[in-house]
């Protein structure tokens, strides 16, 4: 069985992405959801940059950071869930990014090893995909597995969270899933 976790990067508990993570989750067994409506993490700065020197020195290596990154490290797959804001990735994805150098600092075999993991995107748009194919392309030895969900092609709109309403939405998330 494959242990499966799932990030879903939106702070809206019952937007799109929430529900999809859940969705997910109910969908995958042995599977883990992270959702950062429930945490924050914290950008780099404000500090002396410590972790370059000793990883474990980081002001916030207590946030929930390092969590995120060993379930990934631990898993067979993971899920990215990640809204779109002005063409791009959300700033909480950013900030997942960035902290990572912490994690993998003075590690090169931790970072191989969560290059290694799979990972597949489902991202929520309305506009333009090349920006989260370059986000996401440093997640990953692979080239990203990206699944574009445009809430105006289903006749949604996005804010209003109800794109798990249409039954397209839904087959076409149980096929990616699946696959």
């Amino acid at each position: 069985m494959l242990k499966t976790t799932i990030i879903s990067f939106s702070s809206r508990a019952d937007g799109n992405c929430g529900q999809i993570g859940r969705f997910i989750q109910s969908r995958v067994a042995d599977s883990v959801l992270f959702s950062f409506a429930d945490f924050e993490i914290h950008a780099c700065g404000r500090c002396s940059y410590e972790c370059f020197v000793n990883r474990e020195a980081c002001p916030n290596v207590n946030d929930m950071e390092i969590t995120l990154l060993e379930a990934v490290v631990n898993s067979d797959i993971t899920y990215f869930i990640l809204p779109n804001y002005c063409d791009y990735p959300c700033a909480n994805f950013f900030i997942f990014n960035e902290r990572s150098q912490c994690f993998f600092q003075g590690k090169p075999d931790l970072l191989d090893a969560y290059l290694k993991v799979p990972k597949r995107a489902i991202v929520i748009s309305n506009t333009d995909e090349d920006n989260f194919r370059k986000a996401l392309s440093y997640q990953s030895e692979a080239e990203p597995d990206i699944l574009f969900l445009s809430a105006k092609k289903y006749g949604k709109k996005s804010i209003a969270g109800d794109l798990l309403s249409s039954e397209a939405v839904v087959s076409e998330l149980t096929r990616y899933i699946n696959s």
